[in-house]
């Protein structure tokens, strides 16, 4: 991917992702950007938050928004099961924690293999997806964090909080 050479990485440098489920699609974060992973718990519902946002939690005394990562890429809500976690992840300098239906793995893939989404991409909402990565049994779907939590996502979030 040529924007990535423009953001200093280097060729053949492997990226590190925490990989999980999503429905039928197996997505990618950068590890960097994970905090913790978090088995399902109480989530106080907040009022008026954005339809994304299931509300938040008390993650060992600090208050953390909670958003539904089906719901802001445009999928059919899912109610929790035994796999469902939470990914905390610090995007734009906030502590936010994503629902995912399941996590996978930590994975290590060399960059070169990934490439950025095709034109269309359907069912997703394609904003949020920074490339795609070819695995030699699946895809994997590399979110971009930044592009996921806007800066009027943040102020909704603080607004509610």
């Amino acid at each position: 991917m040529a924007e990535n050479k423009e953001q200093g990485r280097e060729a053949g440098e492997l990226l590190q992702l925490v990989s999980f489920i999503l429905g039928n699609e197996e997505f990618g974060v950068d590890i960097l950007h994970v905090q913790e992973i978090n088995r399902m718990m109480l989530i106080t519902k907040v009022p008026n938050a954005p339809g994304y946002v299931e509300g938040v939690i008390n993650l060992r005394g600090r208050v953390i928004p909670v958003i539904d990562l089906r719901l802001k890429l445009g999928m059919e809500k899912k109610e929790p099961d035994k796999n469902t976690r939470i990914v905390v992840v610090e995007v734009r300098e906030k502590i936010v924690g994503f629902i995912v239906d399941a996590v996978k793995e930590v994975i290590r893939i060399p960059e070169e293999i990934t490439e950025e989404p095709p034109d269309i991409v359907t069912g997703l909402n394609s904003e949020y997806i920074k490339a795609v990565g070819k695995l030699e049994d699946r895809l994997l779907i590399l979110i971009d964090l930044k592009k996921i939590l806007f800066a009027e996502d943040i102020e909704k979030l603080e607004a509610v909080m």
